[in-house]
């Protein structure tokens, strides 16, 4: 089993990781010469990489129906799955990413330092709801968040559960030295779990439904969200490649918008897609995505979320609430004031862009 890692990033595991993720990402998209953030200037082939996270979202359907392909037939697409945001943001420092699934905890930390991350929140995929859980295994005696002291969770560090289940602990007076943290993806959480290792997990879809046919849910993060803490799932844009590439990402934008209004307007053919992404079953993707909650595509530009240009909306106080938290939990060193953040937030060409 991993063992945790630091909750602060050195230098030398920055670096360590930085390469790692360049020599995997570069494997797995050529060597990035010909994106639009590398300076793709004057090739005859403009390639956009595209990082993507395995879970129930307009993202996979953008992914699955080629979308974007058929949108922008001058540019080569290249997605490449990724398992968590600390991952993602890894690549972005190693400028081996474009555009980005990504949750709203690491998108603070990515604005935070030491990360700095020069990229742009241009999507709101989804507010979390009960499509991200903390659930207690079987048999481990554990019936309350309270009853998590001395106990094993795991938990994706510098993710949007990661955040949630530190909340969760906080608002129930439980400090986080007293339990054992473990960082595990996704796809491990399960593996542990069914060993009996760890006592309880806050995750996501669709490993959270795999736990909790042998667990209890002790929260989720609709009821985090209505305490005070919401998560959210963005789309980011290396601001490298928005410069270079606008109409590419207004055309990633438009994508995306569309696909809002696939799982808002067909709810099957939603699920049809996103299952085929996840190999699952039509009523498996349908029952997943209905736990998540999908704006619509106007909702995105109103003054609660991204805003428009000369007035961004309130997400950027909701990224520097995020940052602030976890400055106050030592996760970070310092937080972004907001003037930062709001830069951020790209809102050009809204609301016109997201119109069908």
């Amino acid at each position: 089993m991993p063992r945790p890692r630091p909750a602060r990033l050195s230098t030398i595991v920055l670096a360590a990781a930085t390469a790692a993720v360049t020599a995997a990402v570069l494997t797995a998209c050529g060597n990035g010469t010909a994106s639009g953030g590398g300076g793709g200037g004057g090739t005859t082939e403009r390639t956009i990489r595209i990082a993507y996270q395995a879970f129930p979202s307009g993202d996979l359907i953008v992914k699955n129906k080629g979308w974007l392909e058929q949108a922008l037939p001058g540019y080569t697409i290249k997605w490449t799955k990724f398992d968590s945001g600390a991952s993602i943001n890894t690549a972005f420092v190693a400028k081996s990413v474009d555009i980005a699934a990504i949750g709203s905890s690491p998108v603070a930390r990515g604005l935070s330092q030491p990360l700095n991350i020069p990229y742009q929140v241009a999507f709101v995929l989804d507010v979390a709801g009960d499509n991200e859980a903390l659930v207690a295994r079987d048999g481990s005696g554990v019936s309350s968040v309270a009853d998590l002291r001395g106990k094993k969770v795991a938990t994706p560090f510098a993710s949007t559960a990661h955040y949630s289940l530190l909340a969760a602990l906080d608002k129930a007076g439980v400090p986080e030295s007293a339990v054992n943290l473990v960082d595990l993806e996704p796809q491990d959480i399960v593996a542990s779990w069914t060993r009996g290792d760890i006592d309880a997990a806050y995750v996501w879809l669709p490993t959270l439904d795999e736990i909790k046919k042998t667990g209890k849910t002790l929260v989720t993060s609709r009821e985090l969200a209505t305490a005070g803490k919401p998560t959210l799932d963005l789309g980011v844009v290396s601001t490298a490649f928005v410069k270079a590439h606008p109409e590419a990402v207004d055309a990633w934008r438009k994508a995306e918008a569309r696909a809002l209004d696939l799982i808002a307007n067909d709810p099957d053919t939603a699920a049809q897609a996103v299952g085929a992404e996840l190999n699952l079953g039509k009523d498996d993707a349908k029952a997943q995505l209905s736990q998540g909650v999908f704006l619509k595509p106007a909702d995105l530009s109103s003054p609660e979320w991204l805003g428009t240009p000369g007035q961004v909306g309130g997400l950027a106080k909701n990224l520097v609430s995020a940052a602030q938290f976890l400055k106050d939990q030592q996760k970070i060193d310092s937080v972004p004031d907001l003037a930062t953040v709001e830069k951020a937030v790209y809102t050009e060409g809204l609301p016109g862009v997201l119109a069908p």
